[in-house]
């Protein structure tokens, strides 16, 4: 009985969706094209449907894909505020106001073979088991020539990417948009937590120092700790823009010196949501105010366009603290825009 309704269903938007072609651009056509495609606002409600990333079909399976999002639920290395372990469902039930077609003119759907491949499965209680299980399963995902894009969690995520990352690419460069360095050495005597995890990548040799950004960079700090970190930092050749650097400019200029610097160089993206302004998305772990806004966090991103980007993660999205989910809303948008600007991506000229 359900299988035959199934059916139906799936005959009803099939039939829907040819008698429209012929009144579509080719652009919107995308039902005609050999790759996956998101579930369309018209042909099922928002609210509706299975809640996956963007609503694109669920794989469980990597062969074939060119890119997947997958989903970190982990929070156990956070300092203040837990909760973001919560994030990639949440930022995927926003994820569902994204139609296909970006605005840019980015067409992701008829350029990538794309899923949603579900969650790692992490272990709650053990930050290093999870380190190690993180690492394990993106060993996996770039073994299939897939490029990864991450909902998070906290930031201590990125760092078992990164270990994974570096078996096949070698030391990548870091574009890191954050209110915080996070390269500590130790928090509380521990290696692993949220604030330590780009300490541990370029201590790993995981990346190069010369093409590491950070953006938006602008918490307080002990003397002790900043200055620590910062000189470390400084003298390896890590670039630190701070976020009053940023105040009152578009980032376009930024970023194509960024673009300039990185050249073919394989890149990885990791955008910690309160780089931007608490004002934007108040829901996350460790709000700072002063940060940049969703405007230039779009810049950033599109920014991107024409690196060798190899994989990237939107982490500590907090949806406790935010009950409108406008912070898991942007995370989604920011997502989508991460997508849109892979190599291979093909964009048509939105006529305006």
């Amino acid at each position: 009985m359900i299988t035959h309704f199934l059916k139906q269903c799936r005959l009803k938007v099939a039939n829907r969706w040819l008698s429209l072609a012929a009144e579509r651009p080719l652009h919107t056509q995308a039902w005609r094209c050999k790759y996956n495609h998101s579930l369309r606002g018209d042909d099922m409600p928002r609210a509706g449907g299975i809640a996956t990333m963007l609503r694109l079909p669920f794989a469980n399976k990597l062969q074939g894909l060119d890119a997947c999002f997958v989903g970190i639920p982990f929070d156990t290395a956070t300092s203040h505020r837990s909760g973001t372990r919560h994030g990639p469902r949440a930022i995927r039930h926003e994820s569902s106001l994204i139609e296909p077609c970006n605005i840019s003119g980015a067409v992701p759907y008829e350029s990538l073979q794309v899923a949603d491949v579900g969650d790692v499965p992490i272990n709650t209680f053990n930050i290093q088991k999870t380190a190690d299980i993180i690492t394990g399963y993106y060993r996996d995902v770039l073994s299939a020539n897939c490029v990864p894009l991450t909902l998070g969690g906290d930031h201590f995520i990125t760092y078992p990417i990164l270990r994974a990352v570096k078996e096949k690419y070698g030391p990548v460069g870091l574009i890191h948009v954050d209110a915080h360095m996070d390269l500590g050495r130790t928090m509380f005597g521990e290696t692993l937590a949220h604030g330590t995890p780009f300490y541990r990548a370029l201590e790993d040799g995981a990346v190069d120092p010369k093409c590491m950004f950070q953006i938006g960079i602008r918490a307080s700090y002990l003397v002790e700790e900043f200055d620590e970190a910062f000189k470390w930092a400084k003298q390896k050749g890590v670039t630190i823009i701070r976020a009053e650097q940023c105040w009152y400019k578009s980032l376009a200029p930024l970023m194509a010196d960024i673009r300039k610097q990185m050249g073919n160089k394989p890149v990885y993206l990791s955008f910690d949501i309160d780089g931007l302004d608490p004002a934007f998305c108040p829901g996350t772990g460790t709000p700072e105010i002063g940060g940049l806004t969703s405007a230039q966090g779009l810049e950033i991103v599109r920014g991107c366009r024409g690196l060798n980007l190899i994989g990237a993660d939107l982490v500590e999205v907090n949806p406790l603290f935010d009950p409108a989910g406008v912070t898991a809303l942007t995370g989604a948008n920011l997502l989508f825009e991460m997508l849109c600007v892979l190599p291979r991506v093909k964009y048509v000229d939105p006529g305006y």
